[in-house]
């Protein structure tokens, strides 16, 4: 194209090649829309009163086109005038682009921006021929090897084009081979199995791990390496990596040829360098040990830990390279760790972004480096960790720059974003015979962005009315200990919810809770508590039921001490994926209470990241209870029931436990004998065991999974009795056992079920949908297959 223009540009000097030289008079220039003259006189190297021959001015041509400004120039004498005209190249007016998915528009007119080609820009051809090359290349790396792009060049009036460009983006090569040579010590299943690139299998369709990519190829090309490396073989190597490409394109077939060595072990190991801290504070950070086989990973590991250890004591810019010194006669590796500590650096301020509507207080409370102090690394983590677990904020990331100026100096920087506190919980459902079950109640865990909960509950519906007041100020005192208050009063008649026992109580109260920091990890809580109970017998109760009654009364006055231990290592409040959380807590009925019992549960979770996005979390659920004193029995209104969202999901809430024992009278020949009638109403019991398995996994097509956890879960659980009750039926004095009740644990009475769950925290709190399949239910569970609860995390 170049040549063709300079042609044009010669030819058009012909008329004065053979002219002699002249002085210019003065300069006309004639063509010019956008470019101004100023930029013509600039770029162009003659001037008037210079002489000039042919030469001169093809070259001074030449130098006016290599301007980039111009489609074509031409040199012409008027007299002693010198005429330059020139056709201004287009302006670019728009850029559509169509056909394109795997790319985003937005990233290709970026590329298209940086390589010059952007609305209101000049319009080369070459550019984009040169552009159109380098999507072909894009798509290519992906592995989309039958990409093609066009494009249409459109004129337009004054001196504009309008471009087209069409992207056919064509399909991703499939994986039909890989192949791997040299390799002896391990299989080709062994070390494929380290690959994220696969061949075509089962799950190809959602993990897309048979399409070829370029940067996963390289990625797996380094897990290769790695794997050799971290079990000896320090002079592996890869030596080719061929990817070919089948007549039809879409099979892509990939050669690995490798070079495995021998293995080598570590003879020394060596600490060098500046010392700051003793050697043997050092030492035990080493995990390799001599006569182990090498390592990069174990090095890799201990030069993080070193350099953490030094991060704690200040030197947050300390670097600890652990270099290996190969000896190949007898295949050894001396090994040394070479410590750069750097100066001590101390934190000049700490500052938080983002909380729009939290105070800093709240978040500078959390913290525990001291502006002033030296800088730890460990004490940074902690203060991200502690803000992670506070539940406000969707998003925790710090950073330490230095103070510019200084090598001693950091700042430290939160920066947050935060997510709802607070949600409006609504409870609605429809039970045969007791009509609409209606809830509401609204918490804020971040009341006014103090960092102190609140929450009102109301709840009315054909079988209960409750009303609830809690408050808890979680910095009572500035050291962290914590003071709450709870108000309630629920009247319930189980009568009309056909999953309980047939009974009333009428249930007022208080209490006052303090808590106390035993370490930033750990927290203990005690509590006091007020009641008092009001008692209603049903038209269908136990024997359980109408003899306590007998034997106690109905209306008692529980005064009640209770001790919380938490152990809270989890990485974040809301939906965590790593760390574990220890809950014990302890309810007992001093003495001066009508009915004296205790209550003691253990609750855990364990969350085992998997990879990104993929974690298991394991939930145990055990419970225990009893009466002391004059009390034989924990009381029946105390048990403990299972079922429902947050327990065994598949079956209704609060539906599992044993049940009461029913009967009536018949007089048959004279003979008094009882009449048992089945019930489905859970009664509940002294013991609660329940578990759960779940394998937290990414919903596929959503980019924003901040604010949805998706699971597939087993749950096992139940409720059970320590104790069968004895009738004691003057009528009946045969009757002196239970006659469907089993004392104690019985495994095989666990009720399983599996099914798939979502959680997404909405404007109005978390809303939770579950599928469950109940496993191994009996004739009179009550099941559920669909449920959902709105403000209730599972």
């Amino acid at each position: 194209m170049r040549f063709w223009l300079l042609a044009l540009v010669l030819s058009g000097l012909s008329a004065i090649a053979q002219a002699e030289s002249f002085v210019v008079a003065d300069i006309r220039l004639e063509g010019l829309q956008r470019v101004s003259a100023g930029t013509v006189f600039e770029a162009f190297p003659v001037s008037t009163g210079e002489r000039v021959d042919s030469q001169r001015l093809v070259d001074a041509s030449r130098r006016l086109f290599r301007s980039g400004l111009f489609d074509d120039v031409r040199l012409l004498r008027d007299g002693d005038v010198l005429v330059v005209q020139v056709v201004e190249l287009p302006t670019i007016t728009g850029i559509e682009i169509s056909g394109n998915k795997a790319i985003q528009t937005d990233m290709l007119l970026d590329g298209l921006k940086q390589s010059g080609l952007a609305e209101g820009l000049v319009f080369k051809r070459s550019t984009l021929e040169r552009i159109a090359l380098e999507l072909e290349r894009q798509y290519v790396s992906q592995g989309r090897y039958d990409a093609r792009i066009t494009t249409d060049v459109e004129r337009l009036p004054r001196n504009r084009v309008a471009l087209d460009i069409q992207v056919e983006e064509g399909s991703v090569a499939s994986i039909e081979h890989i192949n791997i040579l040299g390799n002896e010590a391990f299989s080709n299943d062994e070390l494929l199995k380290q690959f994220q690139l696969q061949t075509s299998n089962f799950w190809s369709w959602y993990a897309s791990d048979n399409k070829y990519s370029r940067e996963k190829l390289a990625a797996d090309l380094e897990t290769l390496r790695s794997w050799y490396l971290d079990r000896g073989y320090i002079r592996f190597n890869i030596e080719s990596t061929q990817v070919s490409l089948s007549p039809d394109k879409e099979g892509v077939y990939i050669t690995i040829n490798v070079t495995e060595g021998d293995i080598y072990s570590v003879k020394d190991i060596r600490l060098a360098g500046n010392l700051v801290l003793e050697e043997s504070a050092l030492r035990p950070l080493v995990l390799v040990k001599e006569d182990d086989t090498f390592s990069r990973q174990m090095v890799t590991y201990s030069s993080e830990l070193m350099t953490k250890r030094l991060g704690n004591e200040g030197y947050t810019f300390a670097k600890v390279d652990g270099v290996p010194k190969i000896n190949d006669e007898d295949r050894t590796v001396e090994l040394t760790f070479f410590v750069e500590p750097g100066k001590r650096t101390y934190v000049r301020s700490i500052n938080f972004t983002g909380n729009e509507s939290t105070m800093d207080e709240v978040l500078r409370r959390e913290m525990l480096q001291m502006e002033g102090g030296w800088a730890s690394t460990d004490k940074i983590d902690a203060g991200k960790s502690r803000l992670d677990q506070l539940g406000f904020f969707k998003t925790v990331n710090v950073d330490t720059p230095a103070v510019p100026g200084t090598d001693d100096l950091i700042d430290v920087n939160y920066h947050v974003e935060e997510q709802l506190s607070g949600s409006l919980n609504f409870n609605i459902g429809y039970a045969a015979g007791s009509g609409m079950i209606l809830g509401t109640s609204i918490s804020q865990n971040n009341l006014f962005g103090t960092g102190n909960r609140m929450s009102l509950g109301v709840q009315k519906n054909d079988y209960t009315q409750s009303y609830n007041f809690s408050f808890l100020d979680p910095y009572y005192t500035i050291d962290g200990v914590s003071r709450g208050f709870n108000l309630f009063y629920r009247k319930t008649d189980f009568a009309e919810l056909n999953t309980v026992s047939d009974y009333q109580t009428n249930i007022a109260g208080g209490n006052i809770t303090f808590g106390y920091p035993i370490s930033y990890r750990q927290r203990l809580s005690f509590s006091l508590g007020l009641s008092n109970t009001e008692m209603v017998e049903g038209s269908l109760v136990p024997k359980e039921i109408t003899d306590f009654i007998e034997r106690e009364g109905r209306d008692f006055d529980e005064f009640t001490l209770g001790i919380n231990w938490r152990y809270n290592g989890l990485n974040r409040g809301l939906f965590p994926t790593a760390g574990t959380e220890h809950k014990i807590s302890a309810d007992i009925a001093v003495p001066g209470s009508d009915l004296s019992w205790y209550k003691m549960n253990y609750t855990a979770n364990y969350y085992l990241p998997l990879a990104r996005e993929w974690s298991v979390r394991l939930r145990t659920d055990l419970g225990y209870g009893d009466g002391y004193g004059d009390v034989e029995k924990l009381p029946f209104f105390k048990n403990f029931r299972s079922g429902g969202i947050g327990s065994v999901r598949g079956y209704r809430s609060n539906s599992l436990g044993p049940r009461g024992l029913s009967y009536l009278i018949d007089d048959i020949d004279g003979v008094k004998q009882p009449y048992y009638y089945d019930t489905d109403r859970a009664l509940g019991g002294n013991i609660l065991i329940e578990t759960s398995l779940e394998l937290i996994f990414p919903l596929p097509f959503l980019e924003d999974r901040s604010s949805v956890r998706s699971v597939v879960f087993f749950d096992a659980g139940n409720a059970f009795s320590s104790e069968c009750f004895t009738p004691n039926d003057p009528e009946l004095p045969q009757l002196t056992e239970h006659p469907f009740c089993n004392s104690g644990v019985d495994l095989n009475e666990l009720r399983l079920s599996t099914g798939v769950g979502v959680t997404w925290i909405t404007a109005i709190g978390p809303l939770t949908f579950t599928y469950s399949f109940p496993l191994n239910d009996e004739k009179d569970d009550r099941t559920e297959g669909f449920e959902f609860s709105l403000g209730q995390v599972f």
